[in-house]
């Protein structure tokens, strides 16, 4: 997996590298290993959980310091469809953090360019509709 996101690197020029969905901490050992070797690389780590911080401490989860150790910025806490954020990037949710745990991001990348939030429609040859993007609402 690392040598496929290196080549990817180098193919497209990536920043880093973003784990999310599932629960990354519920496979951290694994996930640490990719971390680890693209952080080598020099790219940036960005694991999203719906755990809190002080959860995924009291968890103490496999894995999940020597994922923390390799990891850029940590946003932790459940998406919470009720409270929207649209004033800062990458979040879903008001209640949603951001940990930054090395000096790589500060706070900046929370609202650079908040991109307005769309949506893109595909319909396929069969019939198969396909959606992809993050809306506010759908009237």
């Amino acid at each position: 997996m690392i040598d496929r996101i290196l080549a990817a690197h180098e193919a497209s020029s990536l920043e880093g590298v973003t784990f999310l969905g599932g629960e990354p901490f519920l496979q951290a050992q694994g996930l640490a290993e990719v971390a680890e070797g693209v952080s080598r690389a020099g790219l940036s780590v960005m694991v999203f959980s719906g755990y809190t911080i002080q959860e995924l401490d009291d968890l103490a989860l496999p894995g999940t310091k020597a994922l923390l150790d390799w990891t850029d910025v940590l946003v932790d806490g459940p998406y919470e469809a009720s409270s929207p954020d649209l004033q800062r990037n990458w979040v879903g949710s008001t209640n949603q953090r951001f940990h930054y745990l090395t000096q790589r991001y500060d706070a900046s990348i929370e609202g650079a360019g908040v991109p307005e939030r769309v949506v893109e429609w595909r319909i396929r040859s069969n019939g198969q509709l396909m959606l992809n993007g993050w809306p506010c609402s759908l009237r």
